[in-house]
């Protein structure tokens, strides 16, 4: 276990462009030795940890424990004597330190996408009782899509079955036409928002969020995607009603590793949802023919767990609880400004346009710049030993991940994406080809 008063403050100087200076930046680097406890080819700059994160040693092993031992050993006993039963809440408490929660507050369970449905239903629920005539789910246009997508499944079967009643209900998104301000009328049920966007790496003020909407009557939900271990969040602290989130971003869990929901206990004794499996169940070994609600945490599941899959979380959550989030934050912010100053001077004659806030308040840990060609350059900085990703439309984002990153490798990456552009060497049919995954 790796022990997190072992590190000092450390405070961040005004950036050299250098890269001798950053060699001498790195040695001095507080946070540089957590790079050893992830496994990165050789090579390779991995700039797409906001999209999948990297492999924390012990993970392979405790998947293998899992399966070698606690399964082909232990067998269905695993559930009682390798505490399998415990894990989604177990895990829940180790990562509700790292978003501002209590023991008893989050599980790890499901997917994002489930655990956004159940926090808006239950939202819908509370509010159906509280104050009826609030039926909008307010979100944003530039939200990640599956959040709208599950507001719109909602809210579409909502009015399927009250048609007869009159009541309808729908979907509404901010946008550069709609402010937030103007959108939140005494008719918003809920407020579904991304923390930082997954796009363009802005980032919402929590706190004042979150006030500015209680003040207008709706209860908020926080998608923590591409926040949780990036950026400090305190949801308890910011008085926030819900939040969902993934483990394979910042928190290395696995590719499709499972997501977590995190419910303010003020909620938990009204918390609701239509998916009312037998592991949300207050007695599931009972197998009763009526549904009764747990009285803790354990309400917010669903069906059996992907036992090896979470199993692994708990490696990248370890690591992630080692490091003052603090700390964190200030090298997140150093490596960004650093990304952006060197881009903007030695990229600057290629026609990329920044779409991510210089503010540091206003934004997260990856940086977007936008291109007409930004697919192809990105499969050629791919080919060069750089992962970024891209996302529609014509954006290259990069994140910007501080427990494995170092100066010299931002200052590396821009001077082959500076080389990639000036050569054209984007300009092949190859990178023109769109893979399935972008």
């Amino acid at each position: 276990m790796l022990k997190k008063d072992t590190y000092v403050s450390m405070s961040i100087p005004a950036l050299s462009t250098a890269r001798e200076n950053l060699i001498e930046k790195d040695k001095n680097d507080v946070l540089a030795s957590f790079r050893d406890h992830f496994s990165l080819p050789e090579g390779i700059i991995y700039l797409d940890g906001n999209s999948l994160g990297p492999l924390p040693l012990g993970a392979a092993e405790r998947a293998a424990e899992v399966i070698n031992n606690e399964w082909a050993q232990g067998l269905i006993r695993s559930w009682n004597t390798a505490g399998w039963f415990e894990m989604p809440s177990r895990l829940g408490d180790k990562l509700s330190k790292l978003i501002g929660g209590n023991d008893g507050e989050t599980v790890v369970t499901d997917t994002t996408s489930l655990n956004l449905f159940k926090a808006i239903a239950s939202t819908v629920r509370i509010q159906q009782q509280d104050a009826p005539g609030r039926r909008v789910i307010l979100s944003e246009r530039d939200n990640f899509p599956t959040d709208i997508y599950i507001a719109e499944g909602i809210s579409d079967f909502l009015n399927s079955v009250k048609e007869e009643t009159g009541e309808h209900y729908e979907v509404r998104l901010i946008d550069e036409t709609l402010s937030l301000e103007d959108a939140l009328d005494d008719s918003v049920a809920v407020l579904a928002l991304s923390h930082v966007n997954y796009r363009t790496g802005a980032m919402w003020d929590m706190h004042a969020v979150t006030d500015q909407a209680h003040a207008a009557g709706a209860l908020v939900i926080w998608d923590l995607a591409h926040a949780a271990g990036a950026v400090p969040v305190d949801l308890n602290g910011s008085n926030a009603d819900y939040a969902v989130g993934c483990t394979y971003k910042y928190l290395n869990g696995g590719p499709g590793s499972p997501a977590f929901i995190w419910v303010n206990a003020r909620h938990q004794g009204r918390f609701w949802q239509p998916l009312t499996g037998w592991w949300s169940h207050a007695a599931p070994f009972e197998m009763t023919d009526s549904y009764t609600a747990a009285n803790d945490v354990r309400r917010f599941l669903c069906g059996t767990q992907p036992i090896a899959s979470m199993a692994m979380v708990e490696c990248g959550l370890d690591v992630s609880l080692a490091a003052d989030m603090e700390l964190v934050r200030a090298k997140s912010l150093a490596l960004t400004d650093l990304f952006i100053s060197l881009v903007n001077e030695r990229c600057g004659e290629f026609g990329l346009e920044l779409i991510t806030p210089e503010n540091h308040a206003d934004r997260g840990s990856h940086v977007s710049f936008r291109h007409p060609e930004g697919y192809a350059i990105i499969q050629a900085l791919i080919d060069r030993g750089v992962i970024g990703d891209y996302r529609e439309p014509e954006v290259l984002r990069f994140g910007i991940t501080p427990l494995y990153l170092s100066y010299t490798e931002i200052w590396d990456a821009v001077e082959i994406l500076r080389d990639i552009l000036e050569t054209q060497a984007w300009d092949v049919p190859a990178y023109k080809n769109r893979n399935a995954v972008t």
